[in-house]
């Protein structure tokens, strides 16, 4: 292997430096949205009272439903933004995307109650979370192919993790929000105007990022040839095993993610019931460790490859997702709760801290983010969105065995993919690109 000499690492540093500045810039969208989609679930109690009729018996189930109805947007978000990134570039399509996310969570902070306007306030939350929905499927796609691009050549595995310590990052976020009001709040205040300031912290954050997208570089450079944007007719005909590969990479993971992430603090918040915030706190700390691991396995990824994170996620998922949902409830020690919880999610960032980059690797440039973006929403509205869901009808049933054969299927269905379909290491869409852009710079010396 050579060395490189003491000229090439200086004229390396302004280019990673460039990429730290547009990575953070990215990803602060990135945390920003997320933080607008879980601040929903994290103050969902809330919203209830606000926005149904008091005495509603279903109205816990009809304000989950609201959040079920963002995933059906999430194609829809991720072709136009696909199409709109690939055609105008990545940079202006994050503008846009953040500017739909502030709108939405502005009005949803300002909407008047039922009690005020009666069903009007369901019809106003429902339109804002379909908007919210939409921007969500856009900013996924979009924002892994952005930071796929941006990062150092070497890095990239590393740089683009960052998708998704942003991604929990919000989550985390919401949780920190809802722990703050708890201490500072009656339960009262935060009803009846709490919630509303949360979403407010939201629309005010994605203003300040807006502000920086703008500055931010356009990863989606011409060399040397006039800029083409692929069509849902072109992905279909000419791309679609790599379709099909990002669908079926994101299948087990993202099953994965809502089972672990989700399912599993549900679980927890039940079994400490009683016990104050007890569960709450396990499940922010857990949440904080999985937000901090991931750029660990991005830096493994470059030093490695991808395809051993994504073969060790898979073979661990399928042995332990069954364990995990049928010995976590019977769990009450809250440190041997928090080990489980947090030794899941290691296992979990094989596939979350990568996967971004993994699916970028799959197309080139002209149509990365419409493809990226559509295999994931497809697979993430199918599956991930709905696992949730399908947990709580398991429950209802005395079926949470019959849950954990349908992860762990789901999960061995990519193990397979991970396995046979992918190779280690090998030259990407992104290493030919990254050549070509040299060589146009230094032709133009």
């Amino acid at each position: 292997m050579s060395q490189k000499t003491p000229q090439t690492q200086q004229e390396d540093a302004p280019g990673i430096r460039r990429a730290v500045f547009n990575t953070v810039r990215g990803s602060l969208g990135n945390l920003v949205e997320w933080y607008d989609v879980y601040v929903y679930t994290v103050f969902a109690s809330y919203l209830s009272s606000s926005f149904f009729a008091e005495g509603e018996p279903n109205a816990g189930i009809y304000t989950m439903a609201i959040f079920a109805v963002t995933f059906v947007m999430r194609p829809i978000g991720s072709w136009f933004f696909g199409r709109y990134a690939d055609r105008h570039g990545r940079r202006p399509a994050l503008v846009l995307s953040i500017s739909i996310m502030a709108g939405a969570s502005l009005l949803i902070a300002v909407t008047p109650t039922a009690e005020t306007i009666g069903g009007g306030a369901v019809v106003m939350l429902v339109l804002c979370r379909l908007l919210q929905g939409f921007a969500t499927g856009g900013e996924y796609g979009t924002s892994a192919t952005y930071m796929s691009e941006a990062a150092a050549p070497g890095l990239r595995g590393f740089f683009s993790s960052f998708q998704y310590v942003t991604l929990v990052g919000g989550h985390v976020l919401a949780q920190l929000t809802l722990l703050v009001q708890q201490a500072l709040l009656t339960d009262e205040q935060i009803a009846a105007w709490g919630w509303r300031v949360a979403f407010l912290i939201g629309a005010v954050g994605a203003v300040v990022v807006f502000w920086l997208r703008r500055s931010m570089d356009e990863s989606l450079v011409e060399t040397g040839e006039e800029r083409r944007s692929g069509s849902m007719v072109e992905l279909l005909t000419t791309y679609p095993k790599q379709l099909l590969l990002c669908f079926l990479i994101t299948l087990g993971g993202t099953i994965a993610f809502y089972t672990y992430s989700v399912n599993g603090p549900l679980i927890i918040k039940s079994t400490y019931a009683d016990e104050g915030m007890t569960g709450t706190w396990i499940n922010f700390a857990a949440l904080v460790l999985l937000m901090l691991i991931q750029p660990l396995g991005g830096l493994l990824s470059d030093r490695v490859g991808r395809k051993p994170l994504l073969v060790a996620f898979g073979i661990g998922g399928v042995l332990w997702t069954y364990t995990f949902l049928t010995v976590l409830p019977t769990v009450t020690t809250p440190m041997a709760s928090f080990l489980m919880l947090a030794g899941t999610y290691v296992l979990l960032t094989g596939y979350t801290s990568i996967n971004a980059v993994v699916k970028a690797e799959l197309f080139p440039a002209h149509i990365r983010a419409l493809g990226v973006g559509l295999g994931y929403a497809l697979a993430n509205s199918m599956f991930g969105g709905t696992a949730p869901l399908v947990y709580e009808a398991a429950i209802s049933r005395d079926a949470l065995g019959a849950f954990a054969v349908y992860v762990t299927i789901a999960i061995g269905v990519s193990l397979l993919v991970y396995v046979f379909a992918l190779r280690n290491r090998s030259v990407t869409y992104l290493d030919t690109e990254q050549v070509a852009r040299d060589r146009e710079v230094v032709s133009t010396r």
